[in-house]
């Protein structure tokens, strides 16, 4: 049986309800090519303007968000003023290293969640993200 993750980026794209085009395709080699990462929109823009994908930043945010809407990646807020994306959907956890704008992924085995409250009526809880914030220690 073969996973959507293992898929050609073409028939990733088909799969998830996007059609290939040309940027997606290219941004999508990008943000998939390394492995499981956590990038900004400014970062992967930083990226296909290296490797010669003319792209503008507008173009690059709107993607990122049609791909999170067929769930090829996750939204990850940490701080406010920066929005990651995150290229593992698994569940997992983060640090996030302050003052360097590092995020690192935690296995979800290794915290164990619990007493959550009830949701509202109608409602269920989808997804639980916990965000451990570093910072060198001090002396």
């Amino acid at each position: 049986m073969t996973h959507a993750h293992e898929l050609p980026i073409e028939e990733r794209l088909r799969h998830s309800g996007l059609r290939p085009t040309r940027q997606r395709v290219a941004l999508a080699d990008l943000l998939f090519a390394k492995g499981d990462r956590h990038l900004t929109v400014e970062e992967l823009h930083e990226e296909a303007v290296t490797a010669g994908v003319p792209v503008s930043l507008a173009t690059v945010y709107n993607t990122l968000h049609q791909f999170t809407e067929a769930g090829l990646i996750r939204v990850l807020a940490v701080e406010s003023a920066k929005t990651y994306f995150d290229t593992n959907v698994s569940d997992h956890h983060h640090f996030f290293v302050e003052g360097e704008n590092h995020v690192l992924d935690i296995p979800v085995s290794n915290i164990a969640i619990g007493n959550l409250p009830e949701p509202p009526e109608g409602m269920e809880i989808a997804h639980v993200d916990v965000i451990i914030r570093l910072r060198p220690r001090k002396g």
